[in-house]
């Protein structure tokens, strides 16, 4: 896709690509090679690493010189534009991400702090599970309208715009993708951090048993593949549910919820970091883009 960009016609201009159309589609191409992974919070941590990596490729392009010239032109101003109308929604998308691990963290912490602490014994436990399970069905509400906010626009921005006589189309087809893949990969967090659809009783029930009685041991593979979040989730909705028989049975549920809470605090600051950085690369690119507009 880089083999036409910026190839010379005066002696001003470089002879081959700039070094920096490679990099950009090497980002890509592992990229779109990683949403065939499975998805865990090693992988979505993994994908935001590739995506800081990606948008400091793509703010490197847009300063330099040949760029702005070429996308500050009149005649392409237009593709600017809805570049910069796509670097806003990415943001929003990446902030309501946000929203939800911060929201998540709070309660997750506050939570921790009652059941170390047993503040109001068994009820004030109840009444803290609660506040959690609460806060969790609200982001996963936020995250559902968000997501489906979204649809279509990930196809818009993959349609192609590419003028084999135009390196500029070339170049903006590709800052296209850079913004449908970004798109895609915060899809898969946000779905993430939702979980799937409620279990039923059921199933949970079933939970109970593989976590107090321990039938089924993990293995590091399982584990890998664990959503902190959906565990942390079934874990705590099984403990105000359920009517353990013994003080062993109830011991093994407190003790489940606490190593679950625990595995979620670490994923939450593992994304939450993640997140951040993206979050500031990508005003960076915002920013690039307004800069040129302005020019």
């Amino acid at each position: 896709m880089a083999s036409t960009m910026f190839h010379g016609r005066s002696d001003s201009l470089p002879s081959r690509p700039h070094p920096l159309m490679s990099q950009l589609d090497e980002h890509i191409c592992r990229l779109r090679a990683s949403e065939a992974t499975s998805t865990s919070s090693t992988s979505i941590s993994h994908k935001l690493d590739g995506l800081q990596d990606l948008h400091d490729c793509v703010d490197k392009l847009l300063l330099l010189p040949l760029t702005q010239q070429g996308l500050a032109q009149e005649n392409n101003r237009k593709w600017v534009d809805e570049l910069l109308d796509g670097s806003l929604r990415l943001l929003d998308v990446c902030n309501s991400a946000k929203d939800a691990l911060l929201q998540t963290k709070e309660y997750t912490l506050e939570l921790q702090s009652t059941i170390r602490r047993r503040q109001g014994g068994e009820n004030g436990l109840a009444i803290e599970v609660k506040k959690y399970l609460t806060s969790r069905n609200m982001a996963k509400k936020a995250i559902k309208k968000a997501l489906t906010n979204l649809k279509g626009l990930e196809n818009k921005w993959s349609v192609s715009c590419i003028d084999s006589g135009n390196e500029i189309a070339t170049l903006v087809a590709l800052l296209r993708e850079v913004q449908a893949i970004t798109l895609s990969a915060l899809k898969s967090f946000m779905s993430f951090i939702s979980g799937p659809k409620t279990q039923s009783k059921s199933s949970h029930w079933s939970l109970v048993s593989k976590l107090v009685l321990h039938r089924r041991i993990a293995s590091e593979e399982d584990e890998m593949e664990e959503n902190e979040f959906v565990m942390a989730d079934a874990a705590l909705e099984s403990l105000v549910g359920c009517k353990a028989a013994c003080k062993y049975e109830n011991y093994m549920l407190m003790e489940n919820v606490q190593k679950h809470l625990k595995d979620l605090e670490m994923c939450i600051q593992d994304l939450e970091d993640g997140t951040q950085s993206l979050f500031r690369r990508m005003i960076k690119t915002r920013v690039s883009f307004l800069n040129i507009l302005n020019q």
